[in-house]
């Protein structure tokens, strides 16, 4: 081996005996790793999430970063490829309905509460009537008339009204109009020589537009109708009357026979 050889030999020898040295005695630096950018999403007033596109983006590297996938991007942005520019704003996901703060208009002016007027109270009308009940049976038939004499008497529970009337012959009802609605107290006194054949108080409630009519009974007493004269049914003749004309016949006949006999003496 020449001295040449030799010399390239043992430089081969010393470089790699340095190599070995120096990958003995270096300790491993930590390896660097990529950094991966954090995406906080972040919705806009309107609850959409929205990532605008920066340089050398494309749907994958967002998708990456944010983890929606690549379909789902191009779904919600009616995207029919991958073709994305700079400053496009692609919507990545929705946080909710949109926060919407109500602008406050004018105020309403209160329609005012108009007082409600008080209703008048209405009235009423009472017909009341006395009549003589010749059969006792509490009924008033048409050929029943009237009782003269009779005390009417009409009052109301609060005292605002309280009115008398006599009752008359002939008369049907003796009417009080224009009474104010209210519960009434109506009571009758007949008159000496009748006893009453129905209640002589009633209690009645009077409504506005009432027009009500009560019927009171009373029948002549055993000593009344003595005292009355009798008259002879219809139909039927009187022996009184009989009796009396008989007396003016025979009264006639002698006067005519006395100026009969005035006349012969002539």
């Amino acid at each position: 081996m020449t001295k040449k050889q030799r010399f390239t030999v043992i430089s081969l020898l010393i470089s790699l005996s340095l190599v070995l040295t120096g990958f003995l005695f270096t300790r491993p630096g930590p390896i660097a790793q990529a950094q991966v950018p954090i995406f906080t999403p972040t919705p806009g007033p309107d609850g959409k999430i929205i990532w605008v596109v920066r340089s050398n983006d494309t749907l994958l590297s967002i998708s990456l970063i944010t983890g929606v996938p690549v379909d789902t991007l191009r779904q919600l942005n009616n995207l029919t490829n991958d073709t994305i520019i700079i400053g496009q704003k692609l919507i990545i996901g929705l946080a909710g309905p949109a926060l919407v703060t109500p602008t406050l208009g004018p105020s309403p002016t209160p329609t005012p509460i108009l007082p409600t007027p008080s209703p008048r109270p209405g009235s009423g009308k009472l017909c009341i009537l006395l009549f003589n009940d010749a059969n006792g049976d509490s009924l008033r038939q048409e050929s029943e008339p009237s009782i003269p004499g009779g005390a009417i008497s009409i009052s109301n529970r609060i005292g605002s009204v309280s009115l008398t009337a006599d009752s008359d012959s002939g008369i049907e009802h003796k009417c009080f109009e224009e009474l104010p609605e209210a519960d009434y107290t109506i009571s009758v006194a007949v008159p000496e020589g009748f006893n009453a054949t129905t209640n002589n108080i009633y209690s009645i409630p009077l409504k506005a537009g009432d027009e009500t009519y009560i019927d009171f009974g009373a029948q002549a007493n055993s000593q009344t109708l003595a005292e009355a004269p009798v008259l002879p049914a219809e139909g039927e003749r009187s022996p009184l009357l009989g009796i009396i004309g008989l007396v003016f016949l025979v009264a006639g006949v002698v006067v005519a026979i006395f100026a009969y006999r005035l006349l012969r003496a002539k």
